[in-house]
């Protein structure tokens, strides 16, 4: 028989997110309500691992990540991406928030993943590989159970499918 697999990751696809953040400033730039304010999107870095949001006050930079999150929705992207913990900055009668990008799994997030697959599909196999949970089977079938029980569970962290053989 042949052995199937397939790779869990916590990953998010970097042209979808370049397409949100354009399509985000282009809302900002057009809203009524954020004109003649500082209110911008900006990259949190070189690697753009994240956004930088700025707003005049609280409520512009959560109306600034609602945008942003809706933008997401659209193109199909997890909005669990968002690191949204840190806290506001202000200053100079700006407010800022970084929002780091969440991607890949550290050793308790796969740890959780593979103890779920362990108790509910029992016939699939895990094996912890770094950043990737890699799940083995005998049958297509059992790999389809597995994949339909990690997106059935609210994990706080995105989940995608990749490497299928």
């Amino acid at each position: 028989m042949a052995n199937f697999s397939f790779d869990v990751v916590s990953e998010y696809d970097k042209a979808e997110i370049n397409n949100v953040f354009d399509q985000v400033q282009r809302e900002i730039v057009t809203r009524y309500d954020f004109k003649g304010t500082p209110a911008a999107i900006e990259w949190l870095n070189e690697d753009r691992s994240g956004f930088k949001i700025i707003g005049s006050s609280d409520w512009q930079v959560d109306a600034i990540l609602d945008i942003v999150r809706k933008k997401l929705a659209a193109r199909s992207q997890s909005q669990k991406i968002l690191d949204t913990t840190k806290d506001l900055v202000e200053s100079n009668l700006k407010v800022t928030q970084e929002v780091p990008f969440v991607r890949g799994l550290d050793q308790e997030k796969a740890k959780k993943i593979t103890k779920l697959l362990r108790d509910e599909v029992p016939k699939v196999k895990t094996q912890i590989q770094g950043e990737e949970v890699r799940v083995t089977s005998n049958s297509k079938d059992n790999l389809q159970t597995a994949i339909n029980l990690l997106k059935s569970q609210d994990f706080d962290f995105p989940l995608s499918f990749t490497n299928y053989r």
